[in-house]
């Protein structure tokens, strides 16, 4: 039997591809992320549950803030000052999750809702603090330089391995250039773009053996990623105008995105007709704002903005109940 806290479990051993993927590629600030981003989550959990008088040991063990630390842990600059982090964690713990009665009541994303909360209000640091491939550091980040994101110690050599990524800098490049030129780039490596293919992969890995598990269905990845790529054939196609499909797939958060936040059981779409619309607007704004917006990656507001979209999608897409001709829908005369 699937109990909250198995969902759970797999899902957060569904992110290991990824996660070794990011750190093999990216170095220690990604782990150090995740670990404090998880154990803020925990802690401000905790705390609630106790001001609440719920519960604390048995709710905190269904393991659903843990995935909510750590998804913020993944999706957030790895090089992140730690109290930018901490906003983003707490925020996603009191406001989108505990402010809507706890687990099973949130209306957002609260993992997502931490996110776009920090992005808005500190988009600099969002942007610019992604760390730098591995490789391409002539003294590769130690340990020691990661963690100066808690003491500000050696912040000027943490500075120098930072850049934003290759789906932002390809944005702003290509009004000056074309794509042979811009590609020419060392962040874009030999194929799409230096480590970041080999992370979406993992992740995508991940999200197929969720889809094999029946932790998830297939109906919003697919939709979602089938939306972008049609949006990204029909207005990107001219790579020497806008970012090309293999960007917008392999570089950014777009596997996480599709098959681990965007299919969150409690604020996605429940009927499979309705996840199908759920995921395919997704993907339509995340083109949208990726190619028109200001924001570097979009995946928090997609989600966020079709969030509000599920109780209309829950409402018209409700499947036909035995012993019915036809599927109850629409406003009741």
């Amino acid at each position: 039997m699937l109990t909250t806290q198995r969902i759970m479990l797999w899902v957060m051993a569904a992110t290991l591809p990824g996660l070794l993927a990011l750190i093999h590629f990216f170095g220690w600030g990604v782990l150090i992320n995740v670990l404090w981003c998880m154990g803020i989550a925990m802690a401000t959990e905790a705390l609630i549950l106790w001001i609440r008088a719920r519960p604390v040991q048995h709710t905190l063990m269904d393991g659903s803030a843990a995935l909510t630390g750590l998804l913020l842990g993944l999706s957030l600059p790895p090089l992140l000052p730690w109290w930018i982090a901490l906003v983003a964690t707490a925020s996603a713990i009191i406001l989108a999750k505990h402010l809507y009665g706890g687990l099973g009541s949130n209306l957002f994303n609260p993992a997502m809702v931490g996110y776009a909360l920090v992005l808005v209000s500190f988009p600099e640091a969002m942007s610019t603090r992604w760390a730098l491939p591995l490789s391409l550091q002539e003294t590769p980040l130690s340990l020691l330089d990661s963690l100066s994101v808690f003491t500000g110690l050696g912040s000027t050599s943490v500075d120098a391995f930072t850049g934003a990524t290759p789906l932002d800098d390809y944005k702003h490049a290509i009004d000056g250039a074309i794509a042979s030129q811009v590609t020419t780039a060392p962040i874009y490596g030999d194929r799409v773009a230096l480590g970041w293919e080999w992370v979406n992969l993992g992740f995508l890995a991940g999200g197929l053996l969720l889809i094999q598990r029946r932790i998830i269905t297939w109906h919003i990845p697919v939709s979602l990623l089938g939306a972008l790529t049609i949006m990204a054939l029909l207005f990107g196609y001219d790579p020497d105008q806008s970012v090309p499909l293999s960007l917008h797939l392999l570089a950014g958060g777009t596997m996480l995105g599709a098959f681990f936040i965007a299919t969150d059981p409690v604020s996605a779409a429940t009927s499979n007709r309705g996840k199908l619309w759920y995921g395919a607007g997704i993907g339509v704004l995340l083109y949208t704002i990726r190619a028109w917006g200001s924001y570097p990656d979009a995946v928090a507001f997609a989600v966020l903005l079709m969030n509000l979209a599920v109780p209309f999608l829950d409402y018209y897409t409700r499947p036909r109940t035995r012993g019915h001709k036809r599927a109850g829908r629409g406003v009741p005369s």
